[in-house]
């Protein structure tokens, strides 16, 4: 069988990416993508934000080649190898010492999900309660815990079981600009009659990705951390897609100056795309028995060897964050004058780093049509939003400005073809 049909006949119907990017890849490169019929893609979604650093970046390859060849440890469940050492080491070093962090590390399954279901599991342990406040638009992840986080009803109703224990509150911005939602989870949380259990975590996003590219303002960031904290409330911020960088920072709540109890990392915490996820916590919260949360794969010492390599390559210095303001700002000037040169779509442009979204207020459909126009002109962009309204630029952090600027046109173009339609 040739090109799709065996992906048609045999695989489940549960695939997704593949109906909207309908062709066979076989190669990649940077931010580039070709097919196998040798036809090029560029590349604006970096497979969901697992591939920050580009594809088969020549770095981790030649790592993880040398590692091979070695003969070293690949799968390790959670005993000690020389790889997990030596990433630990650079984790603490590069990431965590030069920002004050003081945090455990639990290697779970190597999964975002996993990541916050164990981060739930835990909180819930530490303070002996059971309830979460989550976000409306919020996406944690699919499996039960998580999924009782996650907002979106398409993914809930996939569940088939009720998802309890947590409490749904508006983020940032969901009842308009001059609305201060975290009143509202004051009021809850103070009054007794308000129904409202206190909770064992506030689960939250710096930046909301599938939810539709929502940015939280620093002030209500930090007001968050205020109210968790007057009320022995843990605080777990979700990092898994605008972590490792992609807001700009190392990690997306730099920015506010705060420090959460918890902190889920995943997707490109290993660099090169190989599966890994990490809880950073609080050593008060660092409850587990021995044993009591566990995964068969969450010794990936392949990938312990591939972020060891990002961290000492990117993360040593500024360099890399310097690059990354460079092309967040060439990518929201383009932003704006995209929402310009189209005001018929009434577009609104928001997100931080390479995080970035527009979204056409009058026609929520635009977003789809635009990314299935662009994927026929060879780029690779997605949408997000409760109803696919928004255009979702997540490309590599290590994109070059030809690259950006030549996919951007690409949109531009793309626009134009759909709104003449």
């Amino acid at each position: 069988m040739t090109g799709l049909e065996i992906f048609d006949r045999f695989e489940s119907e549960v695939r997704g990416y593949v109906r909207s990017f309908p062709v066979v890849f076989e190669q990649a490169q940077g931010s580039t993508l070709h097919t196998e019929d040798g036809k090029e893609y560029l590349d604006f979604f970096a497979g969901a934000g697992v591939l920050n650093y580009g594809h088969n970046n020549p770095i981790f390859t030649q790592a993880l080649i040398e590692y091979l060849q070695s003969g070293g440890i690949i799968h390790g469940l959670d005993m000690a190898t020389v790889a997990k050492r030596d990433f630990i080491e650079a984790f603490q070093r590069i990431v965590l010492a030069p920002r004050g962090l003081d945090y455990k590390i639990q290697f779970t399954g190597p999964t975002g999900a996993n990541a916050v279901e164990a981060a739930l599991k835990v909180a819930r342990q530490a303070t002996g309660r059971s309830n979460v406040i989550a976000f409306t638009n919020a996406f944690h992840g699919l499996s039960l815990g998580a999924l009782a986080a996650t907002s979106n009803k398409k993914y809930r109703a996939a569940g088939g079981v009720s998802l309890g224990d947590v409490t749904r509150l508006p983020y940032d911005g969901y009842l308009g600009d001059n609305v201060d939602t975290l009143d509202l989870l004051e009021r809850l949380l103070d009054d007794p009659g308000s129904g409202v259990d206190l909770p064992a975590a506030v689960i939250v996003e710096a930046i909301q990705g599938e939810g539709g590219i929502n940015v939280a303002s620093i002030a209500w960031l930090r007001r968050l951390r205020e109210i968790t904290e007057a009320r022995g409330i843990l605080l777990i911020l979700d990092e898994i897609q605008a972590g490792v960088g992609r807001s700009g920072d190392f990690f997306s709540f730099e920015a506010a100056g705060i420090v959460p109890d918890l902190v889920t990392v995943s997707k490109s915490i290993s660099a090169s795309g190989l599966p890994m996820a990490l809880v950073l916590l609080r050593a008060e919260v660092d409850v587990w028995e021995p044993g009591a949360h566990t995964g068969t794969f969450r010794g990936n010492n392949l990938a312990f060897i591939s972020a060891r390599a990002a961290l000492e390559t990117y993360w040593a210095d500024t360099a890399f964050t310097d690059s990354i303001a460079e092309r967040e700002a060439q990518l929201r000037a383009a932003l704006e004058a995209i929402a310009a040169e189209f005001p018929e779509a009434e577009f609104t442009v928001r997100g931080r780093g390479l995080m970035y979204g527009i979204a056409s207020t009058k026609n929520p459909a635009l977003a789809g049509a635009v990314s299935a126009e662009a994927f026929t002109r060879g780029l690779v962009i997605e949408t997000s939003g409760a109803h696919d309204e928004v255009l979702k630029f997540l490309p590599a952090l290590t994109i070059t400005a030809d690259e950006l600027d030549r996919g951007l046109q690409i949109v531009r173009e793309s626009l134009t073809a759909v709104l003449s339609a």
